[in-house]
């Protein structure tokens, strides 16, 4: 079984994570992760939203202060300095003009960019970390099913293997929107997706099963994005090695019948190595596709689960 070649797919990016010297000190904040590795991959589209309103570079720092919910940005020494409405409309601006980008990577703990505890500052000058950047804040606001991470959590394996398969199942369902919704492509879609919904979030796998047993009976226009944004919400859960193992065992029935019983103890015992943590994912998978190349099955073929993004990358090495 001989996985088709992803598409090269387009993320946003702070900019300085590209080596932009674009920050408030003139200088930047490189991610070899992201400048390196994943451009391979990826088409990069470099935003930095301080500049884009026009702070220039070097410049005044800003800050969040008040509410957390509803913080402002502010200068730091020059506290009539208000950029609120300049960053909260250029995020306006980016969800709607960036409608071919799959996914969003940003500069952390920045008032205009970090995805979460950001800094925001009360009156007795005590920060509280709730806070959200105002253009992250704006365009997850706006497209909530897209996939948006910190540079820096992307350095836990785990939720950098959760960001790319959910910007692969994003840039799949760009695809099909492009190509038209028809009730038979969103069933193919759930279809291909099914296995690695189940690993994310196996409650979310049974609710959106029901959605879609009624689909005849719905305008695909409506139902496809009441379920996509369901589909995306439920990825946003990081499989565990309960729930890989859970799928591994699935995926392993239908080789049921083809293999001797040897090679099936063999499935097993590796899959529970890697239920106790003693192997990564990549072990019991690799044998899985192994015995599929020998014995293929269309449907598992068809399954986003066995190969949610470029093997090269070595996502599943390290969970």
């Amino acid at each position: 079984m001989t996985a088709a070649q992803p598409p090269r797919l387009k993320l946003a990016i702070s900019a300085c994570l590209l080596g932009n010297e674009v920050r408030y000190n003139g200088g930047h904040k490189q991610s070899q992760l992201c400048s390196q590795t994943l451009a391979r991959y990826f088409d990069f589209q470099p935003l930095c939203p301080e500049m884009a309103i026009g702070l220039g570079a070097p410049r005044e720092p800003i800050r969040l202060v008040g509410d957390a919910q509803a913080p402002r940005a502010v200068g730091t020494v020059t506290r009539t300095l208000d950029v609120t409405e300049a960053l909260v409309g250029y995020g306006e601006r980016m969800a709607s003009q960036l409608a071919d980008i799959s996914g969003l990577i940003v500069m952390q703990k920045s008032p205009s960019c970090g995805m979460e505890r950001v800094k925001v500052y009360q009156d007795d000058g005590r920060p509280a970390e709730k806070g959200q950047g105002l253009f992250t804040a704006t365009i997850a606001r706006l497209r909530p099913e897209l996939p948006i991470e910190e540079d820096g959590r992307l350095n836990d394996p785990v939720l950098r293997e959760n960001f790319i398969a959910r910007v692969y199942a994003y840039g799949d369902w760009q695809r099909l929107c492009a190509e038209g919704l028809t009730r038979k492509a969103i069933i193919a879609f759930h279809s291909r997706h099914k296995y690695l919904l189940m690993a994310h979030n196996p409650l979310k796998y049974r609710e959106l099963g029901r959605l879609l047993a009624g689909i005849g009976e719905h305008d695909p226009a409506e139902l496809g994005p009441r379920y996509f944004s369901a589909l995306m919400a439920a990825l946003q859960k990081c499989a565990t090695r309960g729930t890989h193992a859970n799928v591994l065992q699935h995926l392993s029935g239908y080789l049921r019948r083809a293999l001797p019983s040897e090679e099936r103890r063999e499935i097993q015992q590796l899959i529970e190595q890697y239920r106790a943590g003693t192997v990564p994912l990549v072990v019991p998978l690799t044998l899985l596709k192994y015995h599929f190349r020998r014995h293929p099955d269309r449907y598992i073929a068809l399954q986003a689960y066995m190969q949610p993004h470029p093997h090269e990358l070595g996502l599943r090495n390290a969970i």
